[in-house]
């Protein structure tokens, strides 16, 4: 298929400017969707007693676990697991809106903040995270969904009728023949143009900038929304289901939590670009992956030989 006949990536990170490099992007949109539906699925289920977590609590609880479970955990495990050269700089740990989060990092950070938060509270650790863990999907999908729209993140080389040339491919520290291939021929035509930024930036506005980037980009399966649907809407919709459809002891949805999200990883992987160094013939997403269905079967285990239920519900 020729390249002219694939999606060239030219979605805009702003919802709107307020100038050139200042203004509300769909990153932070994200985790506010994120914060609004998980408020408001906690509640129902909190309604409904599915869940020990008084209802008046909620908004207390989903706040917390946002800050410390998924911004600081998600933050601190893209650092320490993916990009350890961020400690020379400490300060662009900060910079949270340029994107870089881990799953498997915010997943960690929430197990230690349930935790804390059951025992300050005398809640049930493992029905707290429960009910956290159904409504964590609606996370994962709009997380998803942003790394689509900032172009990162991306997938592998593809064929498929829907692939994706994804223009951040030039700033890859290893694409700088490609990068300096396309800036000698953005040159023939726009002479000013000195930099991939600035290839990618006239691209949006100039046809002939855009057809010099569709000749040289690799079209790619666009692994972010791939990760969408089973990460977020498949396994919410499971998860969903054995909340309110099965009455199922306290730690049960967890275990499904991890070692399912961690299955579909180790899926998306095999079409997701790695983003780190391999380990051994596993890429780094789907070696921490493989822990998680470890652990998540021993929160499955552990339920069912100790099996506790949601305190309105009781037993069966």
């Amino acid at each position: 298929m020729s390249h002219l006949a694939y999606y060239l990536h030219n979605l805009d990170p702003f919802v709107f400017r307020i100038t050139e490099t200042v203004g509300p992007r769909w990153y932070g949109m994200a985790y506010v969707a994120a914060f609004l539906c998980g408020y408001a699925l906690l509640s129902w289920l909190s309604k409904r007693g599915y869940a020990d977590l008084p209802q008046k609590q909620v908004s207390d609880f989903i706040t917390w676990a946002a800050l410390f479970g998924v911004m600081i955990g998600g933050r601190l495990g893209y650092v320490f697991f993916y990009r350890p050269d961020m400690l020379r700089e400490p300060l662009s740990i900060l910079r949270i809106w340029e994107g870089g989060m881990s799953a498997h990092g915010g997943i960690i950070g929430l197990v230690l903040f349930t935790l804390y938060y059951s025992r300050k509270h005398g809640i049930s650790w493992t029905n707290l995270g429960d009910n956290l863990c159904v409504t964590a999907p609606i996370g994962l999908f709009f997380g998803r969904c942003a790394n689509f729209i900032n172009g990162e993140l991306y997938g592998r080389a593809a064929s498929v009728p829907w692939a994706v040339q994804f223009p951040k491919e030039l700033l890859e520290p290893e694409n700088t023949a490609l990068s300096d291939r396309t800036m000698v021929l953005a040159q023939q035509i726009q002479p000013a143009l000195n930099s991939s930024e600035a290839i990618i930036d006239a691209a949006k506005t100039q046809p002939q900038i855009e057809g010099v980037l569709r000749t040289v980009l690799t079209p790619r399966h666009p692994s972010q929304l791939y990760e969408a649907f089973l990460e977020g809407v498949i396994l919410f919709a499971i998860l969903w289901f054995v909340r309110t459809r099965m009455r199922q002891p306290n730690g049960v949805i967890t275990g499904l939590f991890l070692s399912v999200y961690a299955i579909f990883r180790i899926i998306v992987e095999n079409f997701r670009e790695p983003d780190a160094p391999m380990v051994g013939m596993f890429t780094r997403g789907q070696f921490f992956s493989f822990f998680l269905v470890a652990l998540g079967f021993g929160f499955i285990v552990a339920a069912k030989l100790r099996p506790t239920y949601p305190r309105k519900l009781g037993a069966p």
